[in-house]
């Protein structure tokens, strides 16, 4: 047998280790390649998590019966000199201010087919990029507040789309723990009973803007509120009615009750004007009379 050329095999071993060396490369560039995907899937699902892109137009409000407007009943009047940025949810509206990185108010029709649905309440918060002076999930981080929903989570239960958009921290302010599960809870809760009672319910939520706000949390210092409003409309009750609430973001002595009131000292308070769609005398009966019982009792 003749013995082996060293030439031969010095040249084998160089081409084995080169296309060793060039498979080694192809791996460790697949490797990177894997890896860089990877990433991006990660920044994807992150941002599809905390942010909010959709935009689908809300629920509009259908006019009453026997009941002829001028408008929308989702239209407030506000002073000329707040910052106003209209957002259009699935299911309620935001009029945000960039100033104070919270609503100047929130609107929406609460139907009695709304009241319950299949969609559970979410664990995450999600920034809203396209809102002008939107607050970051920084801000509320440790800050010792909840983030308290102004058009509540369980009043999207109908929709996922809706339920998700309730979730942005343009439909949330800072509320104290003890005020946000307790009669503010309370108040969302009779609220959906009385749009199942009612047919439907038009309600406006937000913070008293008007009052000093000392306290501040987050990067962003959002302000802390002292007070929370809410007006509620049945319009489609013969006749129509209404009735407003003013609670502070504390304790609430008293329960719902205590903060009850009329739609026009809501309207002194906060310097909103709700509910202009109405024909004038319609307008002052419903804005005029409030009494809690009578809520709570009628059939």
């Amino acid at each position: 047998m003749a013995s082996p050329d060293p030439l031969y095999n010095s040249s084998y071993q160089a081409r084995t280790e080169a296309r060793r060396r060039k498979a080694a490369r192809r791996r460790t560039l697949l490797e990177i390649v894997v890896i860089l995907l990877a990433v991006a899937a990660l920044w994807g699902l992150y941002t599809w998590l905390t942010t909010w892109t959709g935009r689908v137009p809300e629920v509009v409000v259908n006019e009453p019966w026997r009941l002829p407007l001028e408008g929308s009943l989702e239209d407030v009047k506000t002073g000329k000199e707040v910052p106003v940025q209209i957002v259009r949810y699935p299911g309620f509206t935001v009029n945000f201010n960039k100033y104070c990185h919270m609503p100047n108010y929130v609107v929406w029709e609460l139907t009695a087919d709304e009241v319950d649905g299949p969609e559970q309440r979410l664990s995450k918060f999600f920034e809203d990029k396209s809102v002008e002076g939107c607050a970051t999930l920084a801000d509320y981080k440790k800050s010792g507040f909840s983030r308290g929903h102004m058009a509540p989570a369980a009043d999207m239960k109908w929709s996922a789309e809706a339920m998700r958009a309730s979730h942005n921290l343009s439909n949330v302010c800072p509320q104290q723990s003890v005020m946000n599960s307790g009669a503010w809870s309370t108040l969302e809760g009779n609220c959906r009973a009385w749009a199942l009672r009612d047919s439907a319910l038009v309600i406006i939520a937000g913070p008293v803007l008007t009052d000093r706000m000392p306290r501040h949390i987050g990067p962003s210092r959002v302000p802390v509120p002292e007070r929370f409003f809410k007006v509620v409309l049945a319009p489609y009750v013969d006749p129509p009615r209404g009735i407003g609430f003013v609670m502070p973001n504390a304790r609430v002595e008293g329960g719902v009750q205590a903060c009850a009131m009329t739609i026009d000292e809501v309207e002194a308070i906060t310097g909103l004007d709700f509910f202009g769609a109405l024909p004038d005398d319609i307008e002052n009966e419903v804005e005029s009379h409030a009494s809690y019982p009578l809520w709570q009792t009628l059939k």
